[in-house]
């Protein structure tokens, strides 16, 4: 059994890439795979490990500039769900493509999970899921908007395009983890809407905390690891992933006609062509052969930090 830390912080990095060797080293001394982002606004990532491990790879992230009080998530996975361990550099922790958006000058006011079902049954209030279109395929809360987002990048315009929508709303949001709705909470501040909420620790805190029979939580909520979906209690889901496209599936899509391991599946099977086919066969085949090899192991991954 292998703990997995869901983790982000947001605060004033000066030199971001001077925590980026020690940190890949503690996780590798720890034998903590997974990938943690580093940007001038902060940290963000998500890292799995045996438990001591990650206990002091937290301790050692907690000690950075500013990150005293870093929260994290903790759930659990029976195989380890990443294979290496990346420490990359980004402009963001995660990418809204605002400049103007800085969490750390505001944002919604948190509602916890025990109150979060009253909020969103109250009939003035609208509830935004910030995730992206696959994401909320899989499972999402009672009556949440859908953006149809592919990416968080979307979203802005999304609003723009909408925000008439939600006149005289008050406006409560949602996302994995929480820290979508620290910019997208702030980003409608500063458009002006005058009452916006967002769930206090996100989806994985509301199924960690609120008991399933009290829920207002439908389907699996997407995560970013070898897991791929997490239902109430962090019970891990009955979801995979598609190797093609990195979309969520079922083991009965497996059967379905498009399938083919590593190259298509009936989300994305007519979204590439022949010769991207043939590309995702013939990668498809390298990594047979590793696994045939043996040569699957921890390693790190700085390549293409950036």
């Amino acid at each position: 059994m292998f703990t997995v830390a869901a983790l982000y912080h947001f605060t004033r990095f000066q030199n971001p890439a001077a925590f980026q060797g020690p940190l890949r080293a503690a996780c590798l001394s720890h034998r903590v795979t997974g990938t943690l982002l580093l940007a001038p606004e902060g940290i963000n990532g998500t890292i799995a490990g045996p438990d001591s491990g990650i206990a002091a790879v937290l301790e050692q992230i907690r000690a950075l500039p500013g990150c005293n009080g870093l929260e994290w998530k903790v759930s659990t996975a029976q195989q380890r769900p990443f294979a290496r361990m990346k420490v990359r550099l980004k402009k963001e922790i995660v990418t809204m493509g605002q400049p103007d958006v800085d969490p750390l000058a505001g944002t919604g006011h948190y509602v916890a999970p025990a109150d979060w079902n009253a909020l969103i049954a109250a009939p003035d209030v609208a509830v935004i899921d910030t995730r992206n279109d696959y994401e909320v395929a899989i499972g999402s809360f009672d009556g949440a908007i859908d953006p149809q987002t592919a990416s968080f990048r979307e979203f802005p315009d999304w609003w723009k395009a909408n925000s008439h929508r939600f006149h005289n709303k008050r406006i409560a949001m949602f996302c994995t983890g929480g820290i979508r709705c620290e910019k997208s909470t702030n980003y409608l501040l500063g458009q002006g809407v005058a009452e916006v909420y967002h769930l206090k620790g996100g989806i994985l805190k509301y199924l960690e905390e609120v008991p399933e029979q009290d829920s207002r939580w439908h389907g699996d909520c997407f995560v970013f690891d070898g897991r791929v979906s997490v239902g109430h209690g962090l019970s891990e889901g009955p979801h995979e992933l598609c190797h093609a496209c990195r979309r969520p599936i079922l083991p009965a899509d497996y059967h379905r006609p498009e399938f083919e391991e590593g190259v298509a599946c009936h989300l994305c099977a007519a979204e590439t062509t022949a010769d991207d086919k043939a590309r995702f066969r013939e990668r498809q085949k390298q990594i047979a052969l590793a696994r045939s090899r043996g040569q699957r192991h921890l390693q790190q991954d700085v390549s293409d930090d950036s």
